[in-house]
């Protein structure tokens, strides 16, 4: 299938809003199927049950400031 630089870019400029649509589903449904889910909730990783309980696992460190094309060294 070809696709033209304009619908290219288009369906660029929505991959955000696509991920973000994938992740909700991908969310639901781990808790739909009877599993816990891992989430980030205001600087701790917390952990989400079927039933609503919520379970802090533990802090987590602050965010790194990354500037466009900078690569990082993950040690």
């Amino acid at each position: 299938m070809d696709l033209s630089e304009k619908a290219l870019d288009y369906l660029e400029e929505h991959i955000p809003e696509l991920a973000e649509v994938a992740f909700k589903q991908a969310y639901w449904a781990a808790l739909a199927s009877g599993s816990s889910v891992l989430v980030s909730e205001n600087g701790s990783l917390v952990e989400v049950f079927p039933d609503g309980r919520r379970k802090f696992i533990k802090k987590l460190p602050s965010w790194t400031p990354v500037k466009r094309g900078q690569k990082l060294d993950i040690r």
